[in-house]
């Protein structure tokens, strides 16, 4: 697993195994994609689908220029591919349902609604030989499905994204802050670290702080926040500006503390689905 890029710039996750991978979100080019796998030594052509989570730009901006490069479906609910105006050629299309996995080669990926500011929002975890990977970024709000997933995970991405103190003080307008605070915006560093200490398996041993603001967090203010309380979890802060190395991931706890590679709203009838 790795994070290519992680921000309100653009997010974009990696997952796989020796023979295929996936992404989650399409928020950086093709030609970037290519250029940052790459250089952590994934190989491209390996690359088998798109996952995406909902339509905000900076999940989808690149989503065009992917497919292009690399041929591979996006798999995306028509709610999403509608409000993100996204022109994609129908061979390329797929629709997942909640709940119900998507195989991928010896990949499994589950999509599971969560609380987000979009129309269909979803995140993702992916399974092969027994070891979970979760994606939870964009999540108002710790809900039971998130919950759920994040217990069964050996690894995960997930969303610390504002300092509530630095929000509080910083210049943006009372709107905008009561939509990142407001339960359909965006975890905060200690409403991540409740996650974490709460519902963490034993078995969890990395985990990668995502989608931090530019604004409002700090990656060293953040990663000092959980380490003291990390254990044999390794705690990984995902850049908004490059990739981070590729970590290889083992069912037996601790297996791989090291890089692989050194670094070279949803409608209320539908509510139903968070309990």
């Amino acid at each position: 697993m790795a994070s290519l890029n992680s921000g309100s710039n653009g997010n974009c996750y990696y997952v796989g195994n020796d023979r295929e991978g996936i992404l989650v979100d399409a928020g950086i080019s093709g030609t970037e994609t290519d250029k940052r796998m790459r250089r952590i030594g994934l190989v491209p052509e390996k690359l088998k689908a798109v996952f995406i989570t909902h339509e905000h730009g900076d999940h989808i901006k690149g989503l065009r220029s992917i497919v292009k490069r690399f041929k591979v479906p996006v798999f995306i609910t028509s709610n999403t591919l509608e409000r993100g105006r996204l022109k994609l050629k129908e061979p390329y299309i797929k629709h997942f349902t909640p709940f119900e996995p998507v195989r991928i080669g010896n990949l499994s990926i589950i999509p599971f609604p969560k609380y987000h500011d979009a129309c269909d929002p979803h995140s993702f975890v992916v399974t092969c030989n027994q070891v979970s990977v979760g994606i939870f970024t964009d999540i108002g709000l710790a809900c039971k499905n998130v919950i759920r997933h994040f217990k069964q995970c050996h690894a995960a991405f997930l969303e610390a994204n504002y300092d509530e103190e630095m929000l509080d003080r910083g210049n943006y307008s009372y709107v905008l802050k009561n939509r990142i605070r407001g339960g359909r915006g965006h975890l905060s560093n200690k409403q991540a670290l409740q996650l974490f200490l709460e519902h963490r398996p034993p078995f969890m041993s990395h985990l990668f702080l995502s989608h931090l603001s530019e604004n409002n967090n700090r990656p060293e203010l953040v990663k000092n926040l959980f380490t003291p309380c990390a254990g044999k979890t390794e705690i990984i802060v995902a850049s908004r500006y490059e990739e981070t190395p590729v970590y290889s991931i083992d069912k037996r706890y601790g297996y791989a503390s090291r890089p692989f590679t050194s670094k070279i709203v949803r409608p209320n009838h539908q509510l139903s689905l968070f309990q």
